[in-house]
């Protein structure tokens, strides 16, 4: 249940980011499509990147503290974002992206084994389900809160808000990870997931 609350607020947060950024982009630092497109390209390209050696790492170190961690980093960056001066180079704004993706990425695949391990083989159809219902309502939790800041900030202002928003909800997704490593007993630690038989 925690990693799907977890899995939930962090996709919240990405909703957040994916729909808020071309317009903080394009409207408020006056940038073109093509350019817009450009700078939101280090994000998923980190997370292609982290999200394979977060998957190791998470054989030998709890998916509470690696997603904990890397839902921090995420908080950082959109922070970051958030607090771009006027008039930032491309490398100001790519290094702040690269470190949102780089802490999703981090967060994912350790949260997303744990949900799958934790469920018993037969069940484990009901898992992805329950991951790709987390994935589907953070999402469009994320883009209607974006569409509240912009009510409440207008265009300047509402996408720095839908940012600040997402850097929230990623700090309070890292708490939640945290948290769950004072519940985590080894010996009811699941097993990985590529040992189950889902035949």
């Amino acid at each position: 249940e925690q990693a799907a609350v977890t899995a939930s607020c962090s996709f919240a947060t990405q909703g957040l980011a994916f729909v808020a950024l071309p317009f903080y982009f394009q409207t408020v630092l006056g940038r073109s499509e093509v350019e817009t497109g450009l700078l939101m390209t280090p994000w998923p390209l980190v997370v292609a990147v982290m999200a394979p050696i977060a998957g190791r790492l998470s054989d030998r170190y709890a998916a509470g503290m690696l997603g904990g961690i890397g839902l921090f980093i995420l908080c950082l960056g959109l922070a970051l974002l958030a607090l771009l001066p006027p008039d930032p180079g491309v490398f100001d704004i790519c290094w702040r992206m690269a470190l949102c993706g780089w802490g999703f990425g981090f967060f994912q695949a350790p949260n997303q084994k744990a949900l799958l391990a934790a469920a018993p083989p037969h069940r484990a159809g009901g898992a992805s389900g329950i991951v790709a219902q987390a994935r589907l309502l953070g999402q469009t939790v994320g883009a209607a809160l974006v569409a509240l800041c912009f009510s409440l900030a207008g265009t300047q202002g509402g996408p720095a808000l839908g940012l600040a928003v997402g850097a929230g909800f990623a700090g309070l997704a890292s708490i939640a990870s945290f948290l769950r490593l004072m519940h985590d007993d080894p010996s009811r630690r699941p097993h990985p997931v590529d040992s189950l038989d889902l035949h």
